[in-house]
């Protein structure tokens, strides 16, 4: 067991871990190539034995650094759990990652196949690449290096690595509240997203949470003739259409009274750090390929992407949709919808609004009905704090930029189960560059941000433990 180490001790020179992982590049890169070989895709059941063998792999890695690791089995794929050697009375910070992988179908859209990985350029084509196994790798090159160089650490690290989080984490999500004791720890660190580019790396500091929702319209018992009915018999293609054009004004604010009650507007200085990220209203214009752009009014797109909340259709479903007309009036139409919120938004509070007013504004005409679909709440830890500025210098020290703050338009429902179930903030520090077409054909990973990633991970460590225990004092 080691001693607890005290300020001065974070000073000690990481010059050797840094100098490890420079000379080790081309057997980092190596491993990475193994462990994309893997196709542990956890949407397939006919990929089972080759997720478990993916689990067996990244626990033997973890062995081999030094860590003690765990696989532990579960209703569903493995979950691994590693550690690095006791430091007493030292913080603890968790790092999570998952194994599995999307689906790489169409196949025929892939450059090189999607489990042969290739290097070509500056990076390593293959799936699951960025997505996530090379940015948790990263980390796990970090803490070897530290502990094959003499690096002390000054602080415990757990690594837990899951194989669901592409088809939703069901069994961490039983996991975590068995374990909470095992897995307590100061903070999360995840690397499971994205930087504008090399030259700007980010702290993701809050994410929009989701509500999703089917819509029901009903009106007559079977679908009708519209020439012998029509004009007599509400339409619920119509009706519904004249609904939801009621949950939003075409400035794109949501009309659902008290929706906005809760949220939490940009500060100052959050709007400040969001206008220097490298993008502008003509990149996102591109990006889109629409004919113009669209979104509430006094708001950037960059904050209408991840700082205010959203009503968006997904898919309107009614009447005849095959080859040629059949002129009738359908029985029914349906919508899914989802809403993306922010802080402090509480899905359940937000379905119930928006069943609220799709029912006063239903006609008296067509019946309406609201199935619950998933939620997530949104997240945020605070950008000014003392773990963002630790996380925003180890970034500058490992990409060689300063580090910017960002916000992300999507939601990661495991960071809300961290902070229910360990009480734990999370970073987002992600590797992942725009064009790495994550879920996408020729995902890759870009070998200049998985080596920084790693060089950012070795200067994390100190600049965070020395917060925490700044804080405890």
């Amino acid at each position: 067991m080691n001693r607890t180490p005290d300020a001065d001790s974070f000073a000690k020179p990481i010059a050797p871990a840094l100098e490890w992982l420079g000379r080790s590049h081309a057997d980092l890169v190596e491993r990475l190539r193994e462990y994309v070989r893997i196709p542990s895709v956890s949407a397939q059941p006919a990929h089972a034995p080759d997720v478990r063998r993916c689990a067996e792999w990244i626990a033997g890695r973890f062995r081999s650094a030094g860590l003690e690791t765990h696989v532990h089995a579960t209703a569903g794929n493995p979950i691994v759990v590693a550690r690095t050697p006791r430091v007493e009375g030292a913080p603890t910070f968790m790092v999570y990652g998952h194994y599995d992988v999307q689906p790489p179908e169409p196949f025929d859209l892939w450059t090189t196949p999607p489990f042969d990985p290739q290097v070509r350029g500056e990076d390593l084509f293959g799936r699951g690449s960025s997505d996530n196994k090379g940015q948790h790798l990263a980390h796990l090159h970090a803490v070897e290096a530290c502990l094959a160089t003499g690096v002390s650490l000054p602080c415990n690290l757990v690594f837990l690595v899951e194989g669901e989080e592409e088809i939703g984490s069901g069994a961490l999500q039983s996991f975590l509240p068995l374990h909470r004791r095992d897995l307590a720890c100061d903070a999360v660190v995840i690397s499971d997203n994205g930087i504008p580019d090399l030259e700007h790396p980010a702290l993701t500091y809050a994410l929009r949470g989701i509500a999703a929702m089917e819509v029901r319209v009903e009106g007559p018992a079977k679908d009708l003739h519209s020439g012998l009915f029509g004009g007599t018999v509400e339409n619920p293609a119509m009706a519904l259409c004249r609904l939801l054009s009621r949950m939003r004004g075409e400035d794109g604010r949501v009309a659902v009274p008290g929706f906005y009650d809760d949220v939490v507007e940009l500060s100052a200085h959050e709007r400040a750090e969001l206008a220097r990220l490298p993008t502008s209203p003509s990149d996102y214009l591109a990006l889109t390929g629409s004919p113009a752009l669209f979104g509430e009014p006094g708001f950037t797109p960059e904050e209408q992407r991840t700082a205010r909340p959203t009503f968006e259709i997904n898919g309107l479903t009614s009447g005849y949709q095959g080859e040629g007309s059949k002129t009738i009036i359908p029985s029914w139409a349906s919508a899914k919808l989802t809403l993306r919120l922010v802080a402090n938004q509480d899905p359940g509070r937000v379905i119930a609004s928006v069943k609220a007013h799709l029912e006063r504004c239903c006609p008296p005409t067509v019946r309406v009905s609201v199935k619950h679909g998933h939620g997530a709440v949104p997240y945020m830890v605070s950008p000014e704090g003392p773990l963002a500025a630790a996380a925003l210098q180890a970034l500058q020290e490992g990409f060689g930029h300063p580090g910017l703050l960002m916000r992300e338009g999507g939601s990661i429902p495991i960071v809300s189960s961290f902070k229910e179930h360990l009480g734990a903030d999370t970073l987002l520090l992600g590797m992942a560059l725009p064009d790495d077409n994550a879920h996408s054909p020729n995902e890759k990973f870009n070998l200049r941000a998985y080596a920084a990633g790693m060089r950012m991970a070795v200067h994390l460590w100190p600049r965070l433990a020395a917060a925490v225990l700044a804080s405890r004092r």
